[in-house]
């Protein structure tokens, strides 16, 4: 199976979208409770804008046990693809729920604020955002002002 998956991952990244799906779901038909192939189906849907189609097998890969990097990768995609359909509520779950899981992982706290923001819950988006800006920036000038950044993220409507 190792095998397999190397083959279509090497058609994915070599251009070749479509022969690596239609492997991937052969193996599938095969081999349905594999997380790793279930997780590989998801992100060749989703890099084709294929969101809806994406969403039950990043619930498969993430079911079955996927691990490490991937699952973290399958959260996102998951709760990105939720997004990309409008449907922000699943979309803020499923981004809550891989945070759950990788709380450090600065893209679901970067798409959390995303979904946020069409939630309507700009402020908590923006101070989230804020907050991040101010902790991964290299940049001389945010460097400079991290600290005020922090600061005034913990309330945006605060005035003295």
């Amino acid at each position: 199976m190792h095998i397999a998956l190397e083959n279509i991952r090497k058609l994915q990244h070599n251009g070749q979208p479509e022969q690596a799906l239609q492997q991937a779901q052969e193996l599938l038909r095969q081999q349905p409770q594999h997380a790793d192939l279930h997780y590989l189906a998801a992100s060749l849907h989703d890099g084709r804008g294929e969101e809806a189609a994406a969403i039950p097998h990043y619930l498969q890969a993430l079911e079955l046990g996927l691990s490490g990097h991937d699952a973290a990768s399958a959260w996102l995609g998951l709760g990105s693809s939720y997004r990309a359909l409008g449907q922000y509520r699943e979309a803020e779950q499923a981004l809550l729920e891989g945070l759950h899981h990788f709380p450090e992982d600065k893209a679901l706290q970067t798409f959390l604020a995303m979904v946020r923001y069409n939630l309507g819950k700009s402020k908590l988006a923006v101070e989230s955002l804020l907050k991040l800006l101010a902790q991964t920036s290299g940049d001389e000038d945010i460097r400079r002002y991290e600290q005020a950044m922090r600061f005034y993220a913990q309330d945006l409507d605060k005035t003295w």
